[in-house]
């Protein structure tokens, strides 16, 4: 996966961005962590092997459709609209791409493939945060290894707490009902908050908080599909609009 630009880096320099990365992302593991161990111990409870859910978090790995997916499971729902719902869901990762195209365009192949299968929302934040504080050179020499580091602490947390989650679930059944799951809504609280700069990212959070209270009792998490798209249509329309009248 090397690039023209990675030839010219000494094996310092990379590990100095990698482990940059992935002490940038610790306050987002923290978050995860009681998020990774819940969904461990629910697996079970809804379905879903043990050796089922380990390979759904290395495969799959996007937290919130694993837990739609749980739902789902344990509401009877079949597959095809199991697939649709986590599809739409996972729709804003198309405006996490758009965000990061033109850093990491003179990537290679392989490499936007990594970053692809691993931009989850806490390693979202944490490069796009890097990004913006950064000039042009270090986002051309060194952008994808400080998101190796993000992205391989995150990914091997969240392996590690499915495990851990299944194992305690064992022990203690009822440890779905302690209330661990706080820690993740406050995590991405936390990570909105700071781009709640902008007009369409505004919006985005109020049409999606609004639709998701107003679509809650709607069965088989329909109301959850409903409320990214809108947010995602509002967001995005607004977005173009803004750089049409800026054109």
């Amino acid at each position: 996966m090397a690039t023209v630009d990675d030839q010219k880096l000494s094996r310092k320099e990379i590990l100095r961005e990698v482990f940059a990365g992935s002490r940038a992302t610790i306050p987002m593991i923290v978050g995860a962590i009681p998020f990774g161990i819940i969904f461990g111990t629910l697996a079970e409870q809804s379905g879903l092997s043990p050796l089922g859910a380990v390979a759904m978090s290395i495969f799959v790995f996007a937290g919130s459709s694993q837990f739609i997916a749980l739902g789902l499971l344990a509401a009877g729902t079949g597959p095809l609209m199991i697939i649709a719902t986590t599809f739409i869901v996972n729709l804003r990762h198309l405006l996490y791409s758009a965000a990061l195209v033109d850093d990491v365009k003179h990537l290679s192949g392989p490499w936007r493939a990594l970053i692809a299968f691993g931009l989850t929302d806490e390693s979202f934040a944490t490069i796009a945060d890097k990004i913006r504080k950064s000039d042009n050179i270090w986002r051309k020499r060194y952008v994808q290894w400080f998101y190796l580091g993000s992205f391989s602490a995150m990914y091997g947390n969240w392996i590690l707490c499915t495990v851990i989650g299944i194992t305690l679930g064992e022990l203690f059944p009822d440890i779905g009902n302690w209330g661990l799951d706080f820690a993740m809504s406050a995590t991405f609280i936390g990570m909105v908050l700071p781009y709640l700069t902008t007009r369409p990212m505004l919006a985005c959070v109020l049409v999606a908080g609004a639709m998701s209270l107003g679509t809650a009792d709607m069965p088989h998490k329909l109301g959850l599909m409903i409320s990214a798209l809108s947010a995602l249509a509002v967001g995005l329309s607004y977005h173009l609009l803004s750089r049409s009248k800026k054109q």
